[in-house]
């Protein structure tokens, strides 16, 4: 089979952009501690999750680094678009009363970070015109779509590793290289609701029945380089 672009993994540097979706989650560690309901006037604990995972999308740009024949440094900067819904039920498992939803209250979270991750790539030999390869690494986000007026606020920065896999596929005037990655985030995505002067005692309620949330998130991506 003759091969498309012999050459192009020689480059010093090559670019591209990319285009994807995301299912974005969150880890929630509950506080445990009786919380009184504002509306009802009820003691009682609260447990939250993720009751349901919305489809996002991301773009980014490329920057590829030839460290080796097999090895590569990445530098993908993008923008990143992500919808999660909170619910909250009573630790009975009862929804909680004197909220609208058959299954509680629920809050809904839109998140819009900038990320900013560092890779290093291995690629297996190439393949005629494919090459498999396995990612790693990390970098930092920072959420640009902060809501104070929201009962839950999300933190602006974020901390994160990511690992993931795809395949390089050469066509005649691009290389096209779909991957699967899997992001999850180490520092506490919720702010608490002391000092938040704008915050109603009932949308306080929703933060204080959770003691720390990190994000999870995995991504569908289409790099164009």
């Amino acid at each position: 089979m003759a091969q498309n672009r012999p050459y192009v993994d020689d480059k010093l540097f090559h670019f591209g952009f990319q285009l994807g979706v995301n299912v974005s989650s969150f880890l929630i560690t509950d506080s445990e501690t009786p919380i009184t309901n504002p509306l009802t006037g009820e003691t009682e604990i609260y447990h939250s999750r993720v009751s349901s995972l919305l489809p996002g999308f991301h773009v980014g740009f490329v920057s590829d680094l030839r460290l080796c024949q097999y090895l590569n440094l990445r530098f993908c900067p993008g923008l990143q678009f992500s919808n999660r819904t909170i619910s909250y039920k009573t630790e009975s498992g009862n929804p909680v009363k004197g909220t609208p939803g058959k299954n509680g209250a629920s809050i809904d979270i839109l998140a819009i970070p900038v990320y900013l991750p560092l890779y290093l790539k291995w690629s297996a030999a190439r393949e005629g015109n494919y090459r498999p390869y396995v990612l790693a690494g990390g970098g930092v986000s920072f959420n640009v779509s902060r809501d104070r007026e929201k009962p839950v606020l999300l933190n602006m920065t974020d901390y994160f590793a990511e690992v993931g896999f795809g395949v390089d596929l050469y066509f005649r005037w691009f290389k096209f290289c779909p991957e699967i990655t899997y992001r999850f985030g180490f520092a506490n995505q919720l702010a608490p609701a002391e000092g938040r002067m704008e915050l109603a005692p009932l949308d306080a309620f929703y933060t204080n029945s959770i003691a720390r949330m990190t994000s999870h998130c995995i991504c569908l991506t289409f790099n164009f380089e």
